[in-house]
């Protein structure tokens, strides 16, 4: 399978999304195999410093992607996530894209969520 490259058209289309509107998908998918949102918080505020009420606020202030990757703590261990999501492979998305890694690292922790995988596990202790 060959390798998809991120281009700059994708990673605008990605930075415009609003985050509230993806944020249900994430919860039916995790809630579906069994995981709760409060484990999915868990995993946002890990990777982003939100906690509970600030991820409220952008949820009902409607950001876009970007607007909540700009304003995160990205977790120092970030770089550990590594892996293919819907075709990319993470650890080879150049910098310049650094908004869609950053995207992508979070659906891949959903992702291994939503598989089961242990907490500590996920959040690269």
């Amino acid at each position: 399978m060959s390798k998809m490259k991120v281009t700059a058209e994708k990673n605008e289309q990605v930075a415009n999304l609003i985050f509230a509107s993806i944020y249900p998908h994430y919860l039916s998918r995790i809630e579906r195999n069994g995981r709760t949102k409060e484990e999915l918080h868990q995993i946002i505020e890990w990777l982003t410093g939100y906690d509970e009420s600030q991820l409220q606020k952008l949820i009902d202030d409607k950001v876009t992607f970007r607007t909540f990757f700009e304003n995160a703590t990205m977790h120092p261990n970030t770089n550990m996530i590594k892996g293919v999501v819907c075709g990319y492979r993470i650890e080879e998305i150049e910098d310049e894209f650094e908004l869609y890694r950053q995207c992508r690292c979070l659906e891949k922790l959903i992702d291994e969520l939503a598989k089961g995988r242990k907490m500590e596990k996920i959040l690269r202790e």
